[in-house]
């Protein structure tokens, strides 16, 4: 009796703990945003600094598209941590476990089944997840997306959009799940290390399969053609023996005007992805009202042809800005930039971080997980379910580690751009990449006048200004 009393106690605390350092965290988040949003509000004319870099227009466009971004992540962050706390409150996932034990009780499964019980308590889960922020993923595409002139979807493509994602989740999350809770409860004594190997092997699978199979599902990929820029960017990778075999045009054009390039796969079968909007006359949005418009080295694309829908339907015919992209030279400063990051181990240098992360987390789970007062603490009394442990444990119990990591990792990034940035700089690219990171944020209407520990907490990226004097250093030497 006096044990339960104390392990009682104990669980308030771990309770509350939980409860206060999210708030703790969200009022530190809510603080940052309000200083940088000073910054938006003060910040009414282009600094001399920027003069040469902005116009007026754009700089103000900029400024206000920011500030709504800024206000409307401050209204559905607040909606988010009071949810998260009525749920804690109110006890929403015990309730959710008792609700998915009836459910499954109905199709004839008893409590023995605590695999069949996790997978439909996920399904219920992220279910109600989806449908209570989709008004705010409605409210940001088709109000603050669509007022500054990015949205090019209609409301009928982002619904069908969305439940073809939330379906594409569930295909992969529900048999990954039952996998990882059959390795931990059959695992014994060392099941973390069989769970680490298992979630490495998953990420590098979905890692491989993502563009050529996921990806997709939602958006178009098309070889790039033949030309000049093709082969450009095949002899750049050659000349750092990057393993290149495909070079994929993504038509992002279709759901957004944001543009970007990435590249994939492990070993010797490395492929480039570029957006059709990071394009600067093969974008469709640079071509409305000129029929026929084609970019030198590259060969006019046919109209893409949806299943059974016309574009219409789809997405928008007219974009509200004509957006500028790249011009050949810029997107193969650009792809420097990234093969940089190849080339100087920063893929692999993550992937190492976030593997040896995964594994003390694992590590950590196998030692906590016995201890009956975490369960308690958030209203599981007479059962211990893995998945509910995994939970409490992987995101409440070590989310000041996480708050932690995330800095760090942040901090880290913005090295890695610096030498990314280099890199290009030194295979002769720097005035290139000077022009083509102005031209990408003014597309992308980013703000380039941040407020200090604002940019040092967030900003994954250096801020533009700081890219632009390293770059300008190089070029002047």
């Amino acid at each position: 009796m006096l044990q339960s009393v104390a392990d009682l106690s104990i669980s308030y605390k771990i309770f509350y703990s939980v409860l206060l350092f999210s708030w703790t965290v969200y009022l530190w988040e809510a603080y940052l945003a309000y200083r940088q949003r000073k910054v938006y509000r003060s910040t009414t004319h282009v600094p001399t600094e920027l003069g040469n870099i902005m116009d007026t227009e754009t700089f103000e466009k900029s400024r206000l598209y920011q500030l709504d971004k800024s206000t409307f992540s401050f209204w559905s962050g607040l909606y988010s941590e009071t949810e998260g706390t009525l749920i804690l409150l109110l006890g929403g996932i015990p309730f959710l476990w008792k609700l998915s034990g009836v459910l499954i009780g109905r199709a004839g499964f008893g409590p023995e089944y605590e695999i069949t019980q996790s997978l439909a308590f996920l399904l219920l889960a992220t279910l109600f997840s989806a449908v209570t922020g989709m008004p705010w993923s409605i409210y940001n595409t088709f109000v603050i997306e669509e007022k500054h002139g990015f949205n090019q979807q209609t409301l009928g493509f982002f619904l069908k959009d969305a439940v073809k994602k939330f379906v594409v989740t569930q295909c992969i999350l529900l048999p990954v799940t039952s996998l990882l809770l059959y390795i931990i409860k059959i695992g014994g004594d060392y099941f973390f290390i069989y769970a680490w190997l298992f979630t490495l092997g998953v990420s590098l699978v979905l890692v491989t399969i993502y563009a050529d199979y996921i990806a997709p599902l939602f958006d178009k990929f098309t070889p790039l053609p033949d030309g000049e820029l093709r082969g450009n960017i095949e002899s750049m990778a050659k000349s750092i023996s990057f393993p290149l075999t495909k070079v994929y045009v993504v038509e992002g054009s279709k759901r957004s005007s944001h543009s970007n390039a990435y590249f994939y796969g492990f070993f010797k079968n490395k492929r480039i992805v570029l957006f059709d909007t990071l394009l600067e006359d093969y974008s469709p949005l640079n071509k409305a009202g000129e029929p026929g418009a084609g970019e030198p080295g590259l060969e006019p694309q046919p109209v893409p042809e949806h299943s059974g829908e016309s574009d219409s339907t789809e997405n928008k015919a007219k974009p509200k800005n004509k957006k500028q992209g790249c011009n050949n030279p810029e997107i193969l400063a650009v792809l420097g930039h990234e093969l940089g990051h190849w080339k100087l181990g920063h893929t692999v240098k993550n992937i190492v971080i976030s593997q040896m992360n995964s594994f003390l987390c694992f590590f950590l789970f196998a030692v906590l997980i016995g201890r009956k007062e975490l369960f308690t603490a958030f209203g599981f009394y007479d059962n211990q379910p893995t998945l509910i442990g995994l939970m409490i444990i992987f995101q409440f119990i070590f989310s000041p580690y996480n708050e932690v990591l995330s800095f760090c990792l942040t901090v880290l990034s913005r090295r890695f751009e610096f030498q990314a940035d280099a890199f290009a700089r030194n295979m002769g690219k720097a005035t290139e990449l000077y022009s083509a990171l102005i031209k990408l944020n003014k597309d992308n209407l980013g703000f380039p006048v941040a407020d200090w520990l604002f940019s040092m907490w967030h900003y994954s990226h250096p801020p533009l200004l700081e890219r632009l004097r390293a770059l300008k250093g190089a070029k002047q030497d």
